[in-house]
């Protein structure tokens, strides 16, 4: 099949229609007789969740489980950002002069990502990641810094895929899907945990909608199906780990970089 012709299918795909139809049944008690199909399928590593396949009402229920205590282990120094969801690097970068360049072949500028806000004036030389969750991955989303609220925004747009195929032959694919965005206070400075939707994503679900403020690792977010993170760090606060790698696979609580304060500009006199 042609990429055009693949392109034109996801184009109609994307409408929100079939997204509520999908999610709709995803919810259903009929779709929970799929959900030993998608273990298999997906190699999904069961034992981690808090339940027992069968203990699940619905495929979505399974999908946005949460884990057993331990599962994952939250890295202990306090000044290191942590991946706040298990997923594939995709990108990892310096933004220079707003723009992130070259994710799978396309630059994205923050004033698109951010939908024009005043914030993106913070990360407009700093540092992202994009992570992406596949279906077999773990789908809900923790802080990755202990921190303070300082505005949630809601962008609504389409639900094209995220995956390797939408990132790479689909346009501005991170800017036109529908984000919810936390812009989170941290000591030395601020980050931006953009939540991006994507193909059969029936909602990006906050876990708490009165929550103010976070510690490292508490729970953030979930998404109903897969989908992806962009993280971005405040300019002059952030050096990242130099083991990373892109296409690696990070875990939720695995450190990406130190944060640091930033330098003070010295005033010639």
């Amino acid at each position: 099949m042609s990429k055009p012709l693949l392109r034109l299918m996801t184009e109609l795909s994307s409408r929100k229609w079939i997204s509520r139809i999908t999610g709709t049944f995803s919810k259903s008690s009929a779709s929970r007789l799929l959900i030993p199909w998608f273990i298999k399928t997906y190699e999904i590593p069961a034992h981690e969740a808090e339940l027992s396949p069968r203990e699940y009402p619905s495929l979505n229920a399974f999908f946005t489980r949460r884990l057993q205590t331990g599962a994952r282990m939250i890295y202990e120094e306090p000044n290191m950002l942590l991946s706040p969801v298990d997923g594939k690097i995709t990108a990892m970068s310096p933004i220079t002069g707003g723009t992130l360049l070259n994710v799978k072949g396309h630059d994205y500028t923050l004033s698109d990502l951010l939908n024009h806000s005043p914030h993106l004036e913070k990360y407009k030389n700093g540092w992202a990641f994009v992570l992406y969750l596949s279906p077999k991955d773990y789908h809900r989303i923790h802080s990755p810094v202990s921190g303070k609220l300082v505005e949630s925004e809601h962008i609504r747009g389409k639900v094209y895929p995220v995956n390797d195929f939408g990132l790479r032959h689909m346009r501005s694919v991170l800017s036109r899907n529908e984000r919810r965005i936390t812009y989170i206070k941290h000591e030395f400075g601020e980050i931006a945990v953009v939540k991006v939707g994507a193909m059969n994503v029936s909602s990006i679900q906050y876990t708490d909608n009165t929550a103010t403020s976070w510690e490292r690792g508490e729970e953030l977010a979930y998404f109903e199906f897969g989908s992806t993170v962009v993280l971005l760090c405040e300019e002059g606060t952030f050096e990242p780990n130099h083991d990373l790698s892109l296409g690696q696979n990070v875990k939720m609580g695995q450190p990406l970089g130190l944060l640091k304060p930033k330098k003070s500009r010295s005033v010639s006199t």
